[in-house]
Order: structure tokens, then C-alpha cells, then sequence
């Protein structure tokens, strides 16, 4: 019995130049880490913000549990050894008018912070082409970085100021709220500044856009966070004090 075969040549595929002479961008390219098997720039950026946010709700519950017991205190009596009375021992502290300053400092430094975020983010996700300009690129990060060690700075002088004025950290329990309650929030915008220094060093490896946006995203949240936790915290001691 007489058997047939045929055999067809298949050409490799190729891909073709648009009307422009541009390639057309490639998914899983060098500025889009998701390969294959890998997930898309939107979703990480998804799972990015999902784990800000379960590592804020500590945060939030440990300044929630310091108001309220700033609050308690201050009707709390204490007994005084010399006349074995319960006396009131809340002093209010006079706040530096240098958080005042900070306060536009770090307000300041939350808004060059949201456009480095809006920055990198437009270079994420724009579509490349010949008649697409490249923006003009302004350093928002690093402007971040010089006004968040200055608002740590100027916490520091008003600490010393502060010391100065005879309230440290045991001298009345209104002091000892007052640096509680800012160092604690010092330390965690320390945290913001580490970011600030990855992302910096994810751009100078040359790391791709899709992971420094995901990295400058996540930490904008954080830095916005951290202004408006500020905020309530200067509320809390001018006026609830």
C-alpha cells in the first residue's frame, strides 16, 4: 500500500517594525520583570501595597494605645511621699515653635515624595514610541531624602531645646509622653529614610522601571503615612495636653 508524505517549511516568525521603524514593547522585557510564570507589574504593585498595609495596622495600634494612654494620665493622680496625698502631677509642656517648621518640612517632603512617586510611575507604565518625549526628569527622591534628615535634624534640636527648657525624658510624665511619643515616630520615619536610600540604589543599579516603581510607590504610602501620623501626633500634644 502506497503511503504519502509532505513536508512543509515553516518560517520563524518575526516581528514587524510599525509605521514608526519602533519595536513595539515587548511584555517581560528589561523594564518589565514579570517573565513567564511570573505576575504582571500590577498585581506586584497590588501585593506591594497589601503588605504596606498589613505592616501599618501594628504601627497604627501602637500610636492608638499611646493616646489613649496620654489621655488617661493626665486625670490620673499620683501619691506624694512627703504628704501622702494624691496630688495631680501632670505639667503641661510648652512645645518648641521649631516643630512648627518641621511640620512644613515634612509636609514638604510628602509632596516631593508623591510626585517621584507619580514620576516613576508615568515611566512604568507610558507606552514607548519615536514621537513620545522623554519628561524632564527632577530629582523628587533625593529632594525627599535632604528634607526627611532635615526634619529628623530639626527633631533633634527641638529635643535639646526641649532639655534646655528643664523637661527631659523622666522629668514630669508629660515630658516623658512628649518623647515617646515623637522619638517613637522619629524611629519609624528612620524607616522611610532607609527606603529612600534602596530606591536610590535600585536606580543607580540600573534596576528596572517596573521594580523602582513598585519600590517608590510602596514607599510614598509610607511617607505619607508617617506626614499625616505627624500631624495627629502635634495635634494630640498641643491641644489635648
Amino acid at each position: 500500500m502506497a503511503s504519502f508524505s509532505t513536508t512543509a517549511t515553516v518560517d520563524e516568525p518575526r516581528i514587524s517594525l510599525g509605521d514608526d521603524g519602533i519595536l513595539p514593547p515587548i511584555p517581560g522585557g528589561r523594564d518589565d520583570d514579570s517573565g513567564p510564570g511570573l505576575p504582571d507589574y500590577a498585581t506586584r504593585l497590588r501585593r506591594a501595597r497589601l503588605g504596606l498595609l498589613v505592616a501599618l495596622t501594628p504601627v497604627l495600634m501602637l500610636f492608638v494605645s499611646f493616646s489613649s494612654a496620654y489621655v488617661v494620665r493626665q486625670g490620673l493622680p499620683t501619691l506624694d511621699p512627703r504628704t501622702n496625698q494624691l496630688v495631680l502631677d501632670w505639667i503641661p509642656v510648652t512645645l518648641p515653635k521649631l516643630l512648627l517648621l518641621n511640620t512644613g518640612v515634612l509636609i514638604l517632603s510628602s509632596l516631593f515624595m508623591e510626585l517621584a512617586r507619580r514620576q516613576i510611575k508615568n515611566q512604568a507604565t507610558r507606552l514607548t514610541g519615536a514621537s513620545a518625549e522623554e519628561p524632564t526628569k527632577i530629582p523628587w527622591l533625593a529632594m525627599t531624602l535632604v528634607l526627611g534628615l532635615a526634619f529628623l535634624f530639626g527633631q533633634w534640636s527641638a529635643w535639646r531645646q526641649l532639655a534646655a527648657s528643664g523637661f527631659y525624658v523622666a522629668t514630669t510624665p508629660s515630658s516623658s509622653f512628649v518623647y515617646l511619643l515623637t522619638g517613637t515616630h522619629a524611629v519609624h520615619l528612620m524607616g522611610g529614610v532607609l527606603a529612600l536610600f534602596v530606591a536610590g540604589i535600585a536606580s543607580l543599579l540600573r534596576r528596572s522601571v517596573a521594580t523602582r516603581s513598585i519600590v517608590v510607590d510602596v514607599t510614598a504610602w509610607y511617607w505619607h503615612f508617617m506626614a499625616a501620623l505627624w500631624i495627629y501626633i502635634l495635634c494630640l500634644l498641643e491641644f489635648a495636653g
